[in-house]
């Protein structure tokens, strides 16, 4: 039992940071993009910020608080015996929950930019999308899609 401990631990760990991250670049469509007209607009970077968006996890926080319950029941019913194994198994649930449920919201965080742009009409937008290139004041862009599906291109 103790050598399975481990395994699952990293079993844990590396479930916990199932959440699909790759949807937020500027360089990825969702399936239902492809092959639709897209809207194109033009415009300049206005401001520019890092900021950080919480992934949603896929399997809804599950595997990172049940697995991590497991994991710290197993550690906690290692110690003692009678009446204090349980109180430890008890404290390694609810501690482990707590952990995975914390290592699993930590992964799915992502890295992404907020840029303020002034399209070539005179409005702003924000948009917030992966910071997988990089953007500066100034530069112009193009954002393409409409509405909650716009991604934003170096022109």
């Amino acid at each position: 039992m103790k050598r399975l401990l481990p395994v699952l631990a990293i079993g844990m760990l590396t479930l916990a940071g199932c959440a699909n991250t790759s949807t937020m670049g500027g360089d990825v469509y969702r399936g239902s993009q492809a092959g639709t007209a897209q809207t194109v607009t033009f415009g300049t970077i206005t401001a520019l910020r890092q900021v950080q968006v919480q992934a949603d996890s896929r399997a809804g926080g599950i595997i990172g608080t049940g697995g991590g319950a497991v994991v710290g029941g197993l550690l906690g019913r290692q110690v003692g015996g009678g009446s204090g194994r349980q109180l430890a198994t008890a404290a390694g649930v609810i501690g482990g929950a707590v952990a995975g449920s914390a290592i699993e919201e930590s992964t799915n965080r992502v890295r992404a930019w907020e840029m303020e742009i002034r399209r070539d009409d005179g409005q702003n937008v924000v948009i917030v999308q992966k910071a997988d290139r990089p953007f500066q004041v100034g530069q112009r862009v193009r954002m393409i899609g409409s509405g909650a599906n716009v991604t934003v291109a170096p022109y």
